[in-house]
């Protein structure tokens, strides 16, 4: 059993399993339920709250937000496709929420999220040598790993910092498990 983002309860159980026995076992579960369900209800609303704290709702905010996001950006690109021997074809920004950055390795773009703004400088060019790398190795396999240890030595620190600042969390909450399947 598991609670998924909207708050919705999906159950596993194997076929043939009469009805009765998941509804009983929902039932015996029934706390747990109403816990997750509350702790992914203020998981989403930290997360919004976070993503808010950028205005892009006019196209003078929006054209702030990306002349700015640009001016952090390019020059981490340069210096970094320099040192790893790469170049993308183009580099874009958008709005994007379910990703930091998008590396097509087709046609060589690359596309960093807008809300990297809200990301501490190190924690932004963390992202920018993760989108590089997949110039080098398209997958997150080991030679990529081994790539991001080359170039940008604490990225798993800046991945680890990037989670807990967008789900808003302090230090000591991000210690907790998060129990959101049974």
């Amino acid at each position: 059993m598991r609670i998924v983002r909207n708050g919705d309860v999906h159950v596993s159980a194997p076929i043939g399993m009469p009805k009765s026995e998941v509804e009983r076992f929902i039932e015996e579960h029934r706390e747990w339920i109403e816990e997750a369900r509350r702790k992914t209800y203020e998981r989403q609303a930290k997360r919004e709250a976070f993503f808010n704290q950028l205005p892009l709702k006019t196209r003078a905010q929006a054209a702030d937000v990306y002349q700015r996001i640009r001016s952090i950006i390019e020059p981490m690109v340069e210096r970094h496709s320099r040192l790893m021997g790469v170049k993308p074809s183009r580099v874009c920004y958008k709005p994007m929420i379910s990703r930091w950055g998008v590396c097509n390795v087709k046609d060589t773009t690359i596309c960093f999220s807008a809300y990297l703004l809200l990301l501490p400088e190190w924690c932004v060019e963390h992202v920018v040598v993760h989108e590089l790398c997949h110039l080098l190795e398209p997958t997150h396999n080991a030679r990529f790993h081994s790539l991001m240890d080359r170039y940008f030595p604490r990225w798993r620190e800046a991945r680890r910092e990037t989670h807990r600042i967008c789900r808003m969390e302090n230090e000591a909450e991000d210690d907790d498990e998060d129990n959101s399947a049974i």
